[in-house]
Order: C-alpha cells, then sequence, then structure tokens
C-alpha cells in the first residue's frame, strides 16, 4: 500500500482462532499475495480509512459558511463552568 524503500524491522504478533487464520490465508492467497503482504495492506487500508475522516472534511461553500459563522459565535455564557475554572484544583491546595 506504502511504496517506501524503509526496510521492515517492526513485528506484531497476533493470535486468533485457526478458522480465523484459514480464512485470512484463502484471502491473501485469492488475492494473489502472502498472508502478511495481505495483512499489512488491509491494515494500512483500514487505518489510513479511520484516520483520514479524523483528519478532512470537506464541505461545499454554504456548509464552510456556516460552519465558520458558528466558530467565530462568542460562546454561550455559562455561569457553573465559569465557576468551575475558577476554582483551585485539590491537588494543587
Amino acid at each position: 500500500m506504502t511504496a517506501t524503500s524503509e526496510t521492515r524491522s517492526e513485528r506484531i504478533d497476533l493470535r486468533m482462532t485457526p478458522a480465523a487464520k484459514r480464512t485470512l490465508m484463502q484471502a491473501a492467497t485469492t488475492a494473489n499475495k502472502t498472508l502478511t503482504e495481505f495483512l499489512l495492506d488491509s491494515g494500512l487500508h483500514a487505518a489510513f480509512e479511520t484516520l483520514a475522516d479524523r483528519r478532512a472534511f470537506v464541505l461545499d461553500d454554504q456548509d464552510w459558511q456556516a460552519f465558520v459563522a458558528e466558530l467565530d459565535r462568542p460562546p454561550a455564557d455559562n455561569p457553573r463552568l465559569g465557576q468551575l475554572l475558577s476554582r483551585k484544583p485539590h491537588w494543587d491546595a
């Protein structure tokens, strides 16, 4: 999945049921990959998808303007939060 010349030096040991291993090996064979290649490619794909959902999002112009307007709006008054933040923490007592 990633084209790099970096040497593979890290290991991850997995415990799984024999049925899970058979399924993964069958999928790797079907994809014409070794089990390591299959697991690494699949795991990296899932990792990139998971991280992308948390790093970037796309909005059209109207939604972007609404988003920026919410960010620019002053926060609502919250007296209880103000009280909490003005208290001295117990670890500083």
